[in-house]
């Protein structure tokens, strides 16, 4: 009797145990997402309500709020890769290292620590999939630039599914029999799947690759991000539909870890493009919108976790006057980015026989500037200057992942000065970063971490 009492006792605390672990973790990351990336987009969606206030994002509705500060070992300023790394395995690096610390020892992420338990593992991203934010979960270099050394160890991670921007480095360049990385994930037994419709119609296959078509119709060329959210145009991939694919490839698995980068929120604070940064923002949250769908459904085995790896551009909202003129980026169309690469198309049809007249005209079709947006006559007087440079090529903006001309740059300038949005630098800055967490296990994630405790917190509710 006492031993049938002992065995019940035993299998009750067993399955109190496992109705405790989280089965479905989601690991969502928005590279260069500081709490004015998120503040800015929740301010703008209210002004263009006609009011003062916030629109919330979901990840703000979260009942679970934390903050991290993110330095790095060799640098009070973090870059990509050492705060991946420490995302990823909980251990700090020097700046430039992927999944190793100093020394040359390698860490081990919480993706290979549940994919060695058997849990089916998802990495998406909204950039090449070897970049340096989810590279660390699977890869191990002493530089971030080691990208065809990057995309073999992807290739060899058994990992069960990736999508994003392709390969950054496809091939290799240093030795013309290395495999192209495509093939190698073939021989590896990944399906390649190129685009969202091939991948939905290919639910069975044993491991999956998802980048756009484009990737695939030419592998030996460099991989890309996928496109900005506002440069976006029918066919293209988005983040939503990369972690739609995602959940759908690993629910049959009995347990699955999913990590899903923002990483295009990074890459518009570089180019201090506030329009631009808030509708990644944005759209990383609509991403987040697919996995909450999930937890509804599975609410009490799931566990969703919202960081950032770090600030980009020292965004700051208002200045001298105590306002906010947020509204005034919605006659933003596209990106910095796209916009310079049409003034420069303009250029190269025109020639000589361009005029401040056609410029002109871009800038407002694609800005708003002289007809949504009153231009000041100082302002009118810099974008003319700025036209003179351009057609000299001279006065680009070269910031980490573009380079801007100097007509695009100035009206891009102008334009967030009309909204009260400043930046302090073209790169990344020491500001703490948000922590939103929902499920079981979130309550962890209340308050200030060291970036240090958020994987192994993550891991600890698996257990």
């Amino acid at each position: 009797m006492k031993r049938f009492l002992l065995l019940s006792a035993c299998i009750s605390c067993f399955t109190m145990l496992t109705l405790a672990q989280a089965k479905y973790v989601f690991y969502f990351i928005g590279d260069g997402m500081g709490p004015n990336q998120v503040l800015a987009a929740e301010m703008y969606q209210a002004e263009l309500e006609g009011r003062i206030g916030r629109v919330p994002l979901l990840m703000t509705q979260f009942p679970v709020v934390g903050m991290t500060p993110t330095f790095s070992l060799s640098n009070a300023i973090t870059d990509s890769s050492a705060a991946g790394t420490c995302l990823a395995s909980g251990q700090k690096t020097n700046n430039g290292m992927i999944g190793q610390t100093p020394d040359g020892t390698p860490t081990v992420s919480i993706a290979t620590k549940l994919h060695n338990e058997g849990w089916g593992i998802g990495i998406v991203t909204t950039v090449p999939i070897d970049h340096a934010t989810p590279s660390p979960f699977y890869a191990h270099t002493p530089s971030r630039d080691d990208y065809y050394a990057i995309g073999r160890q992807l290739a060899e991670s058994g990992f069960d599914f990736f999508a994003g921007g392709g390969f950054h480095a496809p091939e290799n360049k240093q030795v013309s029999t290395s495999p192209n990385l495509y093939d190698y994930c073939e021989q590896n037994g990944y399906f390649l799947a190129g685009g969202y419709d091939e991948a939905k119609a290919n639910m069975n296959s044993q491991k999956m690759i998802l980048v756009p078509a484009s990737c695939l119709q030419d592998r030996s060329a460099h991989g890309n991000a996928l496109p900005f959210a506002i440069d976006r145009e029918k066919g293209d991939l988005s983040l939503e539909q990369l972690v739609d694919v995602a959940i759908d490839y690993l629910s049959s698995r009995a347990r699955f870890f999913i990590m899903v980068e923002g990483g295009k929120i990074d890459y518009s604070g570089h180019g201090n493009d506030g329009a631009t940064n808030i509708h990644e923002t944005i759209d990383f949250d609509r991403a987040l919108a697919v996995a909450y769908r999930f937890y509804e459904q599975h609410p009490e085995e799931t566990l969703i976790v919202v960081a950032a790896d770090h600030e980009t551009g020292g965004m700051a909202l208002g200045n001298s006057d105590y306002t906010l003129n947020l509204q005034v980026l919605q006659h933003q169309r596209k990106s910095s980015g796209y916009i310079s690469d049409i003034i420069r198309g303009l250029y190269q049809s025109k020639g000589n026989q361009l005029t401040w007249d056609d410029v002109q005209a871009c800038l407002s079709e694609y800005m708003g500037l002289y007809t949504a947006v009153e231009v000041s006559n100082e302002d009118d007087s810099r974008l003319r200057k700025a036209f003179d440079q351009t057609k000299k090529n001279e006065g680009n903006v070269k910031t980490l992942y573009k380079e801007v001309n100097a007509l695009a740059s100035t009206a891009l300038e102008i334009l967030n000065s009309y909204a009260h949005l400043d930046w302090s630098s073209h790169g990344h800055t020491a500001a703490v970063t948000p922590i939103f967490a929902i499920g079981k296990g979130a309550e962890k994630f209340t308050g200030w971490h060291d970036n240090t405790k958020i994987a192994p917190m993550i891991y600890d509710s698996t257990r």
